[in-house]
């Protein structure tokens, strides 16, 4: 049985959790480690499991509780070289092990894949987790869908999946103006209907659960999220994330 959780997933901080019955990994370490292991508990969920956790670039709500989780429960960190350079000191790492973009990374039965993606940091990369046959992807942060995305997500059986803000609310909203032209462009963030195209636009045959992920507190609601997909809700179990508390655990 392969469990999957968004134990954070917003601007604050993010970090997603895939596990069997002996081992897990995590992507991103965005909240502190004591939210971490609350909410972890909470759920169910083991962090003596955890044999690994991966970051997707260094931007704070990904990397927040990174260093005081490795060094305080022996949990190797995976960076591109880029990425921990550009991280702050504070928030790097002993425990380090560095890919570079396009590697695959085995870790128990867990074979994670890397791949590079738009956004506007130094090397950002996202993931998709292969277990038992089955393929789980990690797809936030993305400015706009690359070859790459298209071809990892069309391979997934389930995504966590980028639907950062409804286009309205986002111009429409307190953002001052830099800021929102910078999260509506191709280096910025997935809206609810750039993410529901992209699912349409590619052979999602395979994708049977998508987490929506990476929700704006400002700019967006889950509701008009979950609207979004709505043409999508008969082949596909859309599950929506919070920022505030871990998200149902998903098991396959």
């Amino acid at each position: 049985m392969i469990q999957i959780c968004a134990i954070a997933s917003g601007s604050n901080g993010n970090c997603y959790y895939i596990g069997n019955n002996s081992d897990a990994v995590l992507v991103d370490a965005g909240i502190s480690r004591r939210q971490i292991i609350k909410r972890m508990k909470l759920m169910k969920l083991d962090i003596r499991k955890v044999k690994a956790a991966f970051i997707t670039h260094e931007h704070a709500d990904h990397m927040r509780g990174v260093r005081v989780l490795s060094d305080q429960h022996s949990i190797p960190i995976y960076f591109t070289k880029p990425t921990f350079k550009r991280a702050r000191p504070a928030d790097r790492p002993k425990n380090v092990e560095f890919f570079s973009p396009g590697d695959s990374v085995q870790i128990g039965e867990f074979t994670i894949h890397s791949f590079s993606k738009i956004h506007d940091a130094i090397d950002p990369v996202s993931f998709r987790v292969t277990i038992n046959g089955k393929n789980i992807g990690i797809l936030t942060d993305i400015g706009k869908p690359c070859n790459n995305v298209n071809e990892h997500l069309a391979g997934c059986d389930v995504a966590f999946l980028e639907t950062n803000y409804d286009e309205n609310l986002l111009w429409n909203g307190p953002y001052p103006y830099h800021l929102k032209t910078r999260v509506a462009s191709d280096v910025g963030h997935l809206s609810n209907r750039q993410a529901a195209e992209l699912v349409a636009n590619i052979d999602s045959s395979k994708l049977k659960h998508i987490f929506l992920s990476h929700i704006s507190a400002d700019n967006n609601r889950i509701d008009f999220a979950m609207e979004a997909f709505n043409g999508l809700k008969k082949e596909i179990n859309i599950i929506p994330t919070s920022r505030y508390e871990a998200s149902v655990v998903l098991e396959i």
